[in-house]
């Protein structure tokens, strides 16, 4: 009786990498200059995740209705310390609610004028502890 025996690696298999495969992408969606899906660095990427949360309006995604903070939908309302309070709580909640795994916020400043919002945030990446400072802006198109 004869028994199958595994050829194992030695005898050309290719096998898996440890562990999961990742590839972050870069936002927005573009091809690179091979033809293929553009990266991104890992830091950029959660730049791109952060820039995606800002600017993503609660019910937008299907499958995550609740995602996004809604600050364009306040682009046109009267500016007042009220709103200004309200949106940087709102900003700082989902923050934290969807990416308080990848950032620690540091600073957070939100302010509106005309029909431009914008967001000052300086935050900590925790995988690499690398401090940003990034600026966000986001209006009505012309």
């Amino acid at each position: 009786m004869s028994t199958a025996q595994d050829p194992g690696p030695a005898a050309g298999l290719r096998t898996r990498p440890p562990g999961p495969v990742r590839t972050d992408l870069a936002f927005p969606f573009r091809i690179d200059s091979r033809g293929r899906t553009s990266e991104a660095a890992y830091d950029d990427h959660v730049r791109d995740l952060v820039e995606q949360l800002l600017f993503t309006s609660p019910g937008e995604r299907v499958m995550h209705p609740d995602f996004g903070c809604g600050l364009l939908d306040l682009v046109f309302a009267p500016n007042s310390p009220e709103l200004a309070a309200t949106l940087q709580l709102s900003v700082q909640a989902a923050l934290q609610r969807w990416l308080g795994d990848l950032i620690e916020v540091v600073s957070l400043e939100v302010s509106g004028e005309d029909s431009v919002v914008r967001v000052e945030l300086a935050y900590v990446v925790r995988r690499t502890g690398a401090q940003r400072h990034d600026v966000f802006e986001g209006g009505v198109a012309a």
